[in-house]
Parts: C-alpha cells; sequence; structure tokens
C-alpha cells in the first residue's frame, strides 16, 4: 500500500504556492490530486513554451466558449495578474468568439473539409507571395 508522504508533501507545496489547496484540487480524491498538482503547477504557475499572459488570455476565450463562469473569472484575472491590459482582455473577448462563429457558418453550410483546407492552403500561398514582395 502506498505511503501517504507524497500525498501530503503535495498538499503542501500547493499550500506554499497558493497559501491554500484551491479548488478543484481541494475537492478530489487526495490521489487524484498528486496526479494532477504536476499538470496544474506547470501550466498554471509553471513555465511552458506559450508565455503565461497568452496562455490565460487563450484559457479566457475558451471559457468564454464553453460558458463556464469559474474559468473565466480565474484566466481573466490570472491574465491580469500576468500583465494582460484591459485593451488584451477586451481584445480576448472579442476574438473569443471568431472560431465559434465561423464554425457554426462551415457546419451549417456543410462545407466540404477537403474543399477547405485546399481553398486555406491557396491562401496561405497568397498571403506568402504579397509578404515576399513587400
Amino acid at each position: 500500500m502506498a505511503t501517504q508522504e507524497p500525498t501530503a508533501d503535495v498538499e503542501q507545496e500547493i499550500k506554499d504556492t497558493f497559501g491554500m489547496v484551491p479548488p478543484p484540487l481541494s475537492d478530489i480524491p487526495k490521489d487524484d490530486m498528486v496526479g494532477e498538482w504536476h499538470f496544474f503547477q506547470k501550466y498554471t504557475v509553471g513555465e511552458s513554451e506559450i508565455p503565461p499572459k497568452y496562455r490565460e488570455l487563450m484559457g479566457l476565450a475558451v471559457a468564454a466558449n464553453i460558458k463556464c463562469p469559474y474559468c473565466t473569472h480565474f484566466h481573466r484575472n490570472a491574465a491580469q495578474m500576468h500583465g494582460a491590459t484591459e485593451a488584451e482582455l477586451d481584445e480576448a473577448a472579442s476574438l473569443a468568439s471568431h472560431t465559434s462563429r465561423y464554425s457554426a457558418m462551415l457546419h451549417a453550410l456543410e462545407y466540404d473539409l477537403e474543399e477547405f483546407k485546399v481553398k486555406m492552403a491557396q491562401i496561405a500561398d497568397h498571403l506568402e507571395s504579397q509578404a515576399a514582395d513587400d
């Protein structure tokens, strides 16, 4: 049987990081908390390929689309803590609808995916040739 030490160590590390064990980590089974902490830590307070401010702005856009008030509150405040300006938060809010809006249009039109991929490649080629001319 596993010892409780890893759980206690992880719980203390979380408390040292946040001053408490935040929800949902505080309310899931302790062994799940231990397993979840590495991922949560890396992408909430750690370093990854995407800078924290941008991760949080992306999280805010996703939260808006899934209409989660918990996630919206968390990611908006975390983005601000990482230096996001009001203008950036406003832009993220505006951009949040673009993917779902155009996805809804393409799905409603039953647009052929392979044809869409061909057209996107043509657009990319055109934009690259324009950039080369500048």
